[in-house]
């Protein structure tokens, strides 16, 4: 499958684009629907697409961005090439298509340094063994006595009726 081509429901994958372009042509590709149309679809989501210059990140550099930033492992990218790219550049997540697949024509000014992919969060744990863990673990205690308790609610009527007999009193 070419790198150009998303597939649908697509997730965790960054495209890195190299911008050959004038800092205000790129600049222009962070307004809405901008992207879409240097990339040749349509319908992309401009929050999941970042575009800065490769100077903004100082002593992070590209490959920091990307390990650190993005969470792409380290195996999968080049040090040595992403340090030597100078410029503007464009990320693009998957989450951009919104999980509809596309083919990106991109235009002859953005050029794709790589297909990178996230690394995903193992959300899979061991049992937990611990005595706690298990249901009904804590010891069930019977009620001592069976006989509600309404003291609570015969003071409570107690001062009320004081009180309506307080006001009326003064009332009349």
């Amino acid at each position: 499958m070419s790198d150009l081509i998303v597939a649908p429901h697509e997730h965790g994958v960054l495209r890195l684009f190299h911008l050959d372009m004038r800092p205000e042509e790129a600049k222009f590709l962070r307004e809405p629907g901008a992207a879409d149309q240097i990339l040749g679809v349509e319908g992309l989501d401009p929050a999941q697409i970042d575009v800065f210059p490769v100077s903004d990140l100082e002593d992070l550099g590209l490959f920091g961005y990307l390990n650190e930033g993005c969470g792409v492992s380290k195996d999968q990218l080049d040090r040595a090439a992403l340090e030597g790219v100078e410029g503007w550049v464009m990320v693009l997540r998957s989450a951009a298509f919104g999980g509809r697949a596309a083919t990106l024509r991109p235009d002859s000014k953005v050029h794709l340094i790589g297909l990178y992919t996230e690394e995903a969060t193992n959300w899979t744990g061991g049992a937990i063994e611990t005595e706690s863990a298990k249901p009904f673990s804590t010891p069930q205690s019977v009620p001592q006595d069976d006989q509600p308790r309404r003291i609570g609610s015969a003071v409570l009527a107690v001062i009320a009726l004081a009180v309506i007999g307080g006001i009326l009193w003064l009332i009349l």
